[in-house]
């Protein structure tokens, strides 16, 4: 576990720059074009699905994403991303994996991708630290993407700080009554909408200057992603698939990318 020393260009969005940052895996990932992805801990399916499809495109175009680590939509962004391209700010010391469920998944974004945190060795998650937690989420990504949010929810307060900050804050079509903060967002002119990822992540990118390939990537950051998932849409047994990706099935299940049923896997 080190500490940034150095500052960093994007938080000085914040309203204070924080006194401490410790981190853990590859500071290059600052460097990249970043783009920060919320919302809900408890999405419906449809929401995980886009969130998971826009994630896995924009890390195969050299965009790095930015979450939280918590279980839901942040999750499912770190896995989509891949852990070698992915950051995510923790709401606790950097040592502790929070939370537990995403243990394995944490662990792998440490020793592939980044994690960071404000907050001193040992210090345990409370209520307002999760606050400070968005606040460097948000700072640290070019634009915001709210995948999915109810009002009164935690990623609202991520929503009051992108405004302020002057971030652009992109959504995803929902249903009424579903997502009403979103929708609110959007009947509001507050937010634009993505109708189409593959536009999106084509006009976003379109600035990159040295865009990153496949070949330039670590092997495991595009290929293993792919080929898991792969794997997944042939419907291998459930022991089959523990055996072949025990973490990945693990993590898998529990962000809603795959159900078991009658002792075999499948891909949503």
């Amino acid at each position: 576990m080190n500490k940034i020393e150095d500052k960093i260009a994007e938080l000085v969005f914040m309203k204070n720059y924080p006194k401490q940052l410790f981190y853990a895996g590859n500071l290059g990932l600052l460097k990249q074009k970043k783009i920060s992805i919320i919302g809900s801990r408890k999405p419906t399916q449809y929401s995980k699905n886009l969130a998971h499809k826009l994630s896995l495109a924009l890390g195969k175009s050299g965009v790095c994403i930015v979450s939280g680590g918590a279980m839901g939509i942040d999750a499912v962004s770190h896995l989509g991303a891949g852990s070698f391209n992915t950051i995510s700010v923790l709401p606790c010391g950097i040592d502790i994996k929070y939370p537990a469920v995403n243990k394995n998944l944490l662990t792998e974004i440490e020793n592939n991708g980044l994690l960071l945190s404000q907050f001193d060795i040992g210090f345990c998650a409370a209520p307002w630290s999760f606050v400070v937690r968005n606040e460097l989420v948000v700072a640290l990504g070019d634009v915001l993407v709210v995948a999915e949010a109810d009002e009164g929810s935690g990623s609202m307060r991520s929503i009051e700080f992108a405004l302020k900050m002057g971030k652009e804050i992109y959504v995803f079509p929902q249903r009424v009554g579903e997502s009403g903060a979103t929708n609110n967002l959007l009947k509001e002119g507050r937010a634009k909408a993505i109708y189409d990822i593959d536009e999106f992540v084509a006009d976003f990118c379109k600035d990159i200057v040295s865009q990153v390939s496949s070949s330039s990537l670590p092997l495991t950051a595009l290929d293993v992603r792919d080929d898991f998932l792969e794997y997944c849409n042939t419907n291998p047994t459930y022991d089959e698939a523990l055996k072949k990706y025990p973490d990945k099935i693990f993590e898998a299940d529990l962000s809603g990318l795959i159900v078991i049923k009658n002792a075999r896997v499948y891909l949503l």
